[in-house]
């Protein structure tokens, strides 16, 4: 493979495994992890963002000049605009206005227009993807070169991404040794494109979900109904519905993670490993050493490392915002 990319979009995917050393000693296990941290944008949903574009323009939905509008919890927008100005295209991201100062500043800072929308259930109207989605709509009329909703919850371009490139590497670097992956949902991309690659290669190896408390996916799977309990710090995984892209899964079971569970794990990380990751990180690596023990040791076991901490630093290493919440503190703070 040659080191010398010639642009942005050449950047994105073939990133390393890591291997997990406190994870892989609790389990006796091996658990890498996928370093999509490593990606141009920051984070695994480069790769959605990428699949979302390509297939625009395979169906000759946009070109230079174009618009990409997006309702997202900040990665893929992040992802998009990136992509999109590498490409010549405007990017246009609707985002809750709850999510983390971090994310809307990176956002701002890369020249997304981004429109803020207070947070409400997907079923309202109001909900950001769907606010995503008509904006594209009326834009439609005054924009000759193409105005694209990329739809990365329903869109199953996403899933396809992540099936012909994610799953694909996996199996490469484990050499087919693989007996489970692991990871959380928010648009269903990763988890169903990954999941439908490697049952493809090898039906025995074990696809599980790590859910955030808050989703109601865990109980979607673990009893057939769609019921959320608690909630989470965590952004952009956890849902309160099948999206097309999640409805591809090939799902063996689930956990149900809890941030008095995952945040203790990404401040072990940070502190003993030098890796400095995500929310979702945290939720995905704990379900990781759930289905180590499961699965019991010797096993090889797959996990998504999606982004780093530096987007979510006003909530991960925020003392009183932490206490306030009950919530584990690092040692350090």
């Amino acid at each position: 493979m040659s080191q010398i990319k010639n642009n942005f979009i050449e950047s994105v995917g073939n990133t390393p495994l890591i291997k997990l050393k406190a994870a892989s000693e609790i389990t006796g296990c091996n658990i890498y992890g996928k370093a999509e941290y490593l990606n141009p944008g920051g984070s695994v949903k480069d790769r959605a963002a990428l699949a979302l574009i390509k297939d625009a323009q395979e169906k000759k939905l946009i070109s230079e000049g174009g618009i990409v509008v997006e309702g997202t919890a900040g990665n893929t927008g992040i992802g998009l605009c990136l992509l999109g100005n590498s490409l010549g295209y405007k990017t246009i991201i609707v985002m809750n206005d709850n999510q983390t100062q971090e994310k809307k500043d990176t956002l701002k800072n890369i020249g997304a227009d981004l429109r803020l929308v207070p947070p409400k259930p997907y079923k309202d109207d109001g909900n950001y993807v769907k606010v995503a989605g008509r904006l594209a709509e009326e834009l439609k009329s005054t924009n000759n070169n193409g105005v694209v909703w990329a739809n990365q919850f329903d869109n199953t371009a996403n899933a396809k991404g992540h099936y012909e490139t994610t799953g694909p590497e996996i199996w490469e670097q484990t050499d087919g040794k693989v007996d489970g992956f692991v990871c959380a949902s928010g648009t269903g991309g990763t988890i169903g494109g990954v999941s439908k690659f490697l049952k493809e290669k090898n039906k025995n190896i074990k696809i599980y979900l790590s859910d955030p408390t808050g989703s109601a996916l865990y109980n979607h799977i673990m009893n057939g109904e769609l019921k959320a309990e608690g909630g989470s710090i965590t952004e952009g995984i956890g849902s309160s519905r099948i999206t097309k892209n999640f409805a591809e899964a090939k799902i063996d079971g689930a956990f149900s993670i809890s941030d008095q569970e995952s945040l203790p794990v990404l401040y072990d990380l940070i502190q003993n490993e030098g890796l400095s990751l995500g929310t979702s990180c945290g939720v995905n690596i704990a379900g990781a050493i759930r289905l180590g023990k499961e699965l019991g040791p010797g096993k090889t076991i797959v996990t998504i490392l999606c982004d780093r901490s530096d987007k979510y630093n006003s909530k991960m290493f925020n003392k009183s915002f932490l206490k306030e919440k009950n919530l584990p503190i690092p040692s350090w703070l």
